[in-house]
């Protein structure tokens, strides 16, 4: 396995500094192993790469801030790359807080959920008229668990 360095790029325009790259590595043959963006790293990339390389790769891109010269471990960056198994298991019913998205720090009740999408169907609990809002759970924070009495924190949903 070759070296590992960090490039700094704006951020939210990784993905654009990541095909720019790719495409100089592809124009000049150059010998880069990976190139990869963690999603929830922003503005950083990481190139697998003798430096020489790495700043050739990087040469001219539009976005890069630099490129730190001392390599990182995969050991320091494996858990951007981990999958997030740990997640809190939620309920219809429950009470949950947006940590993000255009309907951040509002709360909603769950009314459905998706496990194969990994995504939450929430009412929005602020809003005048009841707007389901269906999004990630990852961006859900759980706020209140729904009564274990059934039919207790249940409001009447027809008029």
């Amino acid at each position: 396995m070759g070296e590992i360095y960090t490039v700094r790029t704006t951020s939210g325009r990784e993905n654009i500094v990541l095909d720019m790259i790719e495409t100089n590595i592809k124009v000049n043959s150059l010998s880069v192993k990976s190139v990869s963006h963690p999603g929830e790293l922003k503005g950083y990339i990481f190139i697998e790469a003798p430096l020489g390389e790495v700043k050739k790769a990087i040469h001219g891109v539009m976005h890069i801030k630099g490129i730190i010269e001392k390599p990182v471990t995969i050991g320091e960056i494996q858990h951007f790359f981990e999958s997030k198994k740990t997640k809190i298991a939620l309920s219809e019913g429950d009470v949950v807080e947006i940590i993000g998205g255009p309907f951040k720090r509002e709360k909603g009740k769950i009314q459905r959920i998706d496990q194969v999408k990994d995504e939450v169907t929430v009412e929005l609990l602020e809003a005048s008229i009841p707007i389901p809002v269906t999004i990630a759970t990852e961006l859900v924070r759980l706020v209140k668990r729904e009564s274990t009495v059934p039919g207790e924190s249940e409001e009447s949903k027809e008029e």
